[in-house]
């Protein structure tokens, strides 16, 4: 006999394949397009939108178009215990045409602290096993591109992450599309598993990583096919506490209502 937990896990599992059936289709309607338009045109729409594809890891159900979104209508946020008002300044928003050089030591240690709105995350990145993810993320956090970045989605069913990284998310517009200007390839994937405290990258299909990433507060399954590239080590009863502050709105998956905001992100070697 199925539980209503177990069935509701199944549908979450299900809606979610779809979704990732509908964005690869979407991808190569997208290829489809672009192979019949002029070098000139193209590079407008590089330009205009070439960060349209490093979209969050779990998309709506309907593909968007990423060089037309209109705003959504912003929704109030509540306030949620243990978070404060973001500290003043606005995502710098640069923009890199190529992934940056290899500087991580593999063989050592990196520590990364989200010094965020509603509390402080520690993480212990993985440079042995993802160097190239590591060396992203630790160059974005040298150059302050995380910076006033807000968190743009929970997710409190079936999945239980909390997605950032976006430096265009904002109240008129919840996010899910920006990223540095460059993409780079998967790593460890092989038996990837997203238990509670993992930090992995969200994605848009294979080799779409850009600077997104979500932060695991509950056992979650997913496919292998987002980067694991550290553990939390500190911060997952603020992860809990903003998962507890439920989604604007209403139901599983959106915009939080606590106001979640990277006031600053760190990483050091050692």
């Amino acid at each position: 006999m199925v539980s209503s937990e177990q069935r509701r896990r199944q549908l979450a599992r299900e809606k979610y394949e779809r979704q990732m059936e509908r964005r690869v289709e979407a991808q190569r309607k997208a290829k489809r397009r672009n192979a019949v338009v002029s070098a000139a045109v193209v590079a407008v729409l590089v330009v205009a939108g070439g960060t349209a594809w490093a979209t969050g890891v779990f998309d709506k159900d309907k593909p968007k178009d990423a060089t037309a979104q209109a705003a959504p209508t912003p929704t109030a946020v509540t306030p949620v215990k243990g978070c404060t008002d973001p500290a003043p300044g606005k995502p710098n928003g640069k923009q890199w045409k190529t992934e940056p050089a290899m500087s991580v030591d593999t063989g050592a240690k990196y520590t990364a602290t989200l010094d965020t709105s509603c509390g402080k995350v520690t993480l212990d990145l993985d440079a042995a096993k993802a160097p190239h993810t590591v060396n992203s993320f630790a160059f974005l956090s040298g150059e302050h591109y995380f910076d006033h970045v807000k968190c743009h989605r929970l997710t409190t069913e079936g999945i239980y992450v909390l997605q950032c990284g976006d430096p265009t998310a904002s109240a008129t517009n919840p996010g899910g599309s920006g990223g540095p200007g460059y993409q780079f390839a998967d790593e460890n994937l092989t038996g990837a598993t997203y238990p509670a405290g993992t930090v992995a990258m969200a994605n848009a299909g294979p080799g779409t990583n850009g600077s997104q990433f979500f932060l695991v507060y509950k056992d979650t399954q997913l496919p292998p096919s987002y980067t694991p590239f550290g553990k939390i080590t500190g911060g997952l009863d603020v992860l809990n506490n903003i998962a507890a502050g439920g989604v604007q709105g209403g139901g599983g998956d959106g915009a939080p209502n606590a106001n979640v905001v990277l006031n600053s992100v760190t990483t050091v070697k050692g």
